[in-house]
């Protein structure tokens, strides 16, 4: 049995499978490592390319477009292996991005999943937005990192060079154990795509698990591939999704007043968006809430399981106060500086 599956979900990514999956198979050519192509009912000649242009990679056939979240949690089932890596189709890797993180995992069985340092392909000095040096949230749920504050990206000065235990690590690369993804249920298919990594990883601190990054692996994330960020199909899931998450997960103490603040946050949002001119992401926002709220009853059952396997409602990093007050209003557009 192998030690680790490297699976790249892909959906009519064609030209980003041969941009970037020869850096992938250069650099994870191990005896205990096996590339995965896992197709999400491609129409384009995705299935073609990887059989006859990358033979050493094993293909995964899927009958359709699943998602990420149902396409990795069919794809992790059929894998037998200790460790997964969830890896975008839009990431170059470099030498050695494997081993650090592995081996810190290795000796810290408490950690069920991490990742790596993420750059940006366009911008190799600078962090990516999805994941940076790490994630975090905040009381509210919005998500930042160590090198990204909102759209503010930091340049890399080595700053995060530390591993450092994080909240949520990000699933354009995550590391994570298969017996810990399996336990807590995987990746939650009703979110379809977006947010359900900081789902994911929310499951795992509450049940006692630890998340790192271990910024000694290094790779580079083109981001936005499939939507571009001000995506107004973007919006809407990144909206509905992070209400349902708060839902999911929130201690029962925390639920009422948190999601108060958030409806208030929500709406601000959507103002600002019209005052901008930018309709189209405000309608998301408001479908956003209003899919939320017919969509929250089929998560009862959900919640209930995961206040009953909390074994701490006091989540390491999830921070107490607003990210959006400490950027928008005292200024602070760099972790370092929270």
């Amino acid at each position: 049995m192998k030690k680790v599956a490297i699976a790249i979900l892909n959906w009519n990514g064609v030209d980003m499978l041969r941009k970037f999956l020869p850096s992938v198979i250069r650099y994870s050519t191990y005896d205990w490592a096996d590339v995965y192509v896992a197709d999400n009912g491609s129409t384009d000649c995705s299935v073609e390319t990887v059989s006859m242009e990358f033979p050493s990679v094993k293909l995964i056939k899927l009958d359709k477009n699943y998602g990420f979240a149902e396409g990795y949690n069919r794809v992790v089932d059929m894998l037998n292996t200790d460790y997964v890596i969830l890896l975008n189709s839009d990431v170059e890797v470099t030498e050695g991005w494997i081993e650090p993180i592995i081996d810190y995992m290795d000796l810290n069985l408490e950690v069920a999943a991490c990742q790596p340092k993420i750059l940006s392909y366009k911008d190799k000095s600078s962090f990516e937005y999805a994941g940076a040096a790490g994630g975090y949230i905040d009381k509210y749920g919005y998500p930042f990192c160590r090198g990204r504050i909102f759209d503010t990206l930091e340049k890399d000065e080595g700053q995060y060079d530390s591993v450092a235990e994080i909240f949520w690590a990000s699933g354009a690369a995550m590391f994570i154990r298969r017996s810990a993804y399996i336990e807590v249920g995987g990746l939650d298919s009703a979110f379809f795509a977006h947010m359900e990594e900081i789902d994911l990883c929310w499951r795992l601190a509450s049940r006692g698990y630890k998340l790192a990054c271990v910024p000694q692996s290094k790779v580079y994330h083109v981001g936005g591939a499939t939507l571009r960020k001000e995506n107004p199909k973007k919006t809407y899931l990144n909206f509905r999704n992070n209400l349902l998450m708060l839902y999911k997960n929130l201690p029962s103490k925390e639920l009422h007043k948190v999601m108060f603040v958030r409806s208030i946050l929500d709406y601000i949002a959507i103002i600002v968006f019209l005052l901008k001119f930018d309709f189209a992401n405000a309608v998301a926002v408001v479908n956003a809430r209003s899919s939320y709220k017919k969509m929250k009853n089929d998560f009862v059952n959900a919640r209930k399981i995961n206040l009953q396997k909390m074994k701490s409602d006091n989540q390491v990093y999830r921070y107490n106060y607003s990210i959006v007050w400490k950027n928008k209003v005292c200024g602070c557009d760099r972790y370092s500086n929270l």
